[in-house]
């Protein structure tokens, strides 16, 4: 059985966060800068972005993880995005989709929640190693 000291998590949790933060960044100028010219364009270049972070973090921090690990990254990813989003738009004022996508397109708003969360997913190990 694998278990982690409280410092082993503390590590691992900053590594969820500074990756989630990185995509975040990434898709949030992606869409700012793309999304006026061609918003499937913008979609792909974000969806892509999100998969090349998701595959860093697993290849640097997750290396041994599996999928259980990934799919908790991933939704925690989508609830770091779901709060930044709230706390932005609560900020600015009006509502602010920078990062999951705007409700005026439901398909790739659906697709960007999907992929936040499976993305991690797509480069864990299948089993544990013991």
């Amino acid at each position: 059985m694998l278990t982690m000291t409280r410092s082993e998590t503390a590590f691992a949790s900053t590594f969820v966060v500074l990756f989630w933060a990185i995509a975040a960044v990434l898709v949030a100028v992606a869409h700012l800068t793309l999304d006026r010219v061609t918003p499937w364009g913008s979609a792909a270049v974000e969806i892509g972005s999100l998969i090349f972070v998701a595959y860093c973090y697993m290849r640097f921090a997750g290396r041994a993880a599996t999928i259980d690990h990934a799919m908790l990254v991933g939704v925690i990813w989508l609830l770091l995005a779901i709060i930044a989003e709230i706390v932005i738009g609560a900020q600015v004022h009006h509502g602010w989709f920078g990062i999951l996508g705007s409700p005026e397109r439901p398909m790739l708003r659906n697709t960007f929640l999907f992929v936040w969360i499976f993305a991690p997913s797509l480069f864990a190990r299948r089993q544990a190693t013991d």
